[in-house]
């Protein structure tokens, strides 16, 4: 998150938590992964929030490598 904050020239706030929920699904006789993250950045605008969270899950390594494996939807709190 620091590196997209960097680039979006902003500063993550104290108290900054990311709180990723992940389930197991079973649709089809088949098994998948889903999660949700629960991202909190206090005192940041909800929309100025919402932008820093994607582009942090954007440039992500872990996020790139389970792209389009597994749905992902990220909340700010």
């Amino acid at each position: 998150m620091g590196i997209a904050a960097r680039k979006m020239k902003i500063a993550v706030p104290a108290g900054a938590a990311i709180d990723a929920e992940v389930d197991l699904n079973l649709a089809d006789g088949a098994y998948y992964l889903s999660a949700r993250l629960n991202v909190s950045l206090p005192g940041l605008e909800r929309d100025i929030a919402q932008r820093l969270a994607e582009a942090a899950h954007e440039a992500c390594p872990y996020s790139k490598a389970i792209r389009n494996n597994v749905d992902v939807v990220i909340k700010v709190v």
